[in-house]
């Protein structure tokens, strides 16, 4: 199985602990990423507010790129994921938009034909991959480790591609097979404030902390994410929250991370070192440090 990828910015600075895990993983799984030749930034969501229509040609770019190069995209992080996708979906339903990233592309000697299938990692792994190869790369089950999966608000909102808008399941399946004991986590889609922990940060800490609080007060041992900007707010500033709310002292790691370490790859090779909260002593607890 070969995917052209679609790192994105964050990936490749405050999220590379998304990266270092998600391409080891994949590539224990036979599933090849190849990283997208010459991309460009997606813009995220603030861009589309400036604007629409230089934030789809910007899109547009990446889309016509990964034509060229073959094979679905793979995007990991929420809001790239949901920017491109929004792209596609607006292409194809207002001529108008089609035309303006069709005049933008064509004056950048590029042509997107909407061949292109956007996929997000939690796609490919339930129905590419699927859950019965996975639990055969298991060595070391996550038994005992009490998880709280947290999809965010972008990857199945407005466009529920592969999972349910209201409750996904996708994260709580794969969970499970690597051997974790999944939370139920009603919070899995609420907002984590996004950028409003930079623009107003009192609403941003409120919502960090109610999520935080939740997971602790379902028993939680561990967040589970896959969106850099969530991973990041909830991490960076639970220190925050504490100070203003209540005491916390939550890990929040990426999926990816959680189902390296059930195959046997190492803490460091998986970024888990990176965490602002450390992770060690929980795993340490549940007998899970790998060298």
């Amino acid at each position: 199985m070969k995917y052209a990828y679609y790192p994105g910015c964050s990936l490749k600075g405050t999220g590379r602990s998304y990266e270092e895990s998600l391409l080891p993983v994949f590539k224990a799984l036979g599933a090849e990423l190849n990283e997208l030749k010459d991309w460009n930034c997606c813009g995220a969501t603030a861009y589309m507010s400036v604007d629409e229509g230089k934030a789809a040609a910007l899109v547009g770019r990446n889309l016509a790129l990964a034509e060229m190069q073959g094979g679905d995209l793979v995007a990991p992080c929420a809001a790239c994921y949901l920017t491109l996708t929004k792209t596609q979906k607006r292409m194809e339903e207002y001529p108008e938009v089609h035309g303006n990233v069709t005049r933008g592309l064509t004056a950048s000697g590029l042509k997107y034909e909407g061949k292109v299938k956007v996929r997000h990692p939690l796609d490919v792994l339930i129905n590419d991959i699927g859950l019965e190869a996975i639990a055969k790369k298991v060595v070391k089950p996550l038994k005992g480790l009490k998880v709280a999966p947290y999809y965010g608000c972008q990857i199945v909102r407005p466009y529920a591609t592969f999972d349910s808008q209201d409750n996904p399941v996708t994260m709580d399946k794969l969970l499970k097979v690597v051997g974790a004991d999944v939370v139920d986590y009603p919070l899995k889609t609420k907002c984590c404030g996004g950028s409003l922990t930079g623009t107003m940060p009192e609403v941003g800490v409120s919502l960090v902390h109610g999520l935080l609080h939740e997971a602790r007060r379902r028993g939680a041992d561990i967040i589970a994410t896959v969106c850099p900007l969530c991973q990041f707010n909830l991490d960076a500033f639970q220190d925050q929250a504490s100070k203003k709310y209540e005491k916390s002292n939550m890990p929040v790691v990426y999926l990816t991370q959680l189902l390296g370490l059930a195959m046997g790859i190492s803490v460091k090779e998986l970024g888990l070192h990176r965490g602002i909260v450390p992770v060690e002593p929980v795993l340490a607890q549940r007998e899970l440090t790998h060298v």
